[in-house]
């Protein structure tokens, strides 16, 4: 097959570039894979004649509307250049509008994949709402990264959603060491509820709390925080940082997927995470991590899950647990998706 994946891409970072960044890789395996994204980018050289940008102005709020008409067209051109088989939008918003609006100038079918705060967030905005509905209306199939974002898939008009969970990358290990710290990662954003983390670290001051990752909560946290908790800002070397800890903690009031469990669950690290969204379809309770509603269940929680011996049983679980979620079963449900559009 050709496949024109649509979205942000390396050197983008972020949750949905990662994932088009493993699943592109898988897919190249068996098909060739053309990836449209936000320019302006300079693409990696080995795949530099299979990465075409659209020029945006870095402007909140124009941004999307702009890759959303601009980026049809160029779906347009493209198609007439190379005859793809099938679009595969990734966030259903302004960046799946591109392909809702090329297929009504192509009729080339589009597969459309729903990431998480598209559906939460983008949903509920007036014009945001608009290409949500339009998008899940028009696609060909819509694949969602969870159960919980199926049901929200279906209850704003898509007649049908194949769940398609992401996988784990493979993260660098740091050096065996002691595993003593407890560990945030994430933009340090209002959803993502890293106060409730701060809070955290005051009823353990025996032990060390690691933040990874930046945004504009950061100054106000840093001039809150007990002395117990250091900011790291945004890394690179995850798996080196889960390597040290002995337990993550995703305080977050809404999550699409939460693959972040996932990742410390690779390296041997259990989770304790807030029970909303699709949290507790990745954490198996009592086995890879443990779940928590209010504050004190997560005080909790963190209190059993820091208990050594339970702490390595649990660690050898979540091993387990990641395993299970590859990109090379990923790429083969996505392809079944394709079959299944083309017929």
């Amino acid at each position: 097959m050709r496949i024109l994946m649509v979205g942000h891409y390396p050197p983008h970072g972020g949750g949905v570039a990662n994932h088009l960044d493993s699943l592109v890789g898988e897919l190249r395996k068996r098909h060739e894979v053309h990836v449209l994204t936000y320019g302006p980018v300079e693409p990696r050289g080995f795949e530099r004649e299979f990465v075409h940008q659209v020029r945006v102005p870095p402007v909140y709020g124009f941004r999307g509307t702009s890759f959303a008409f601009l980026g049809s067209r160029e779906i347009v051109k493209l198609h007439r250049e190379l005859d793809f088989d099938i679009v595969h939008a990734h966030f259903v918003g302004t960046t799946s509008f591109a392909g809702v609006l090329a297929k009504g100038k192509t009729g080339i079918p589009l597969v459309v994949t729903a990431h998480g705060s598209d559906l939460e967030h983008t949903a509920k905005l007036a014009l945001g709402r608009f290409y949500v509905k339009k998008t899940l209306l028009e696609a060909d199939a819509v694949i969602t990264v969870s159960h919980w974002l199926a049901k929200k898939a279906l209850s704003l008009g898509a007649s049908s959603v194949r769940v398609i969970p992401n996988g784990v990358r493979a993260l660098t290990p740091g050096k065996e060491g002691k595993r003593e710290f407890v560990t945030f990662i994430g933009a340090l954003r209002e959803y993502k509820s890293p106060e409730t983390f701060i809070e955290l670290a005051r009823r353990f001051p025996e032990r060390e709390f690691l933040v990874v990752g930046d945004g504009p909560l950061r100054k106000t946290l840093e001039a809150t925080a007990p002395e117990n908790v250091h900011f790291l800002g945004y890394r690179n070397d995850i798996g080196n940082i889960l390597s040290k800890s002995a337990l993550l903690v995703l305080p977050s009031k809404r999550e699409g997927f939460g693959l972040v469990i996932l990742e410390a669950n690779s390296l041997g690290v259990p989770a304790a995470g807030r029970r909303v969204s699709a949290i507790p379809e990745l954490i198996r309770e009592g086995k890879n991590g443990l779940t928590f509603g209010t504050f004190e269940e997560l005080v909790e929680a963190v209190g059993l899950l820091l208990e050594p011996k339970r702490n390595r049983k649990t660690g050898l679980i979540a091993g387990r647990v990641a395993a299970l979620y590859t990109w090379e079963e990923v790429a083969r449900e996505v392809e079944g998706v394709y079959r299944s559009v083309l017929g």
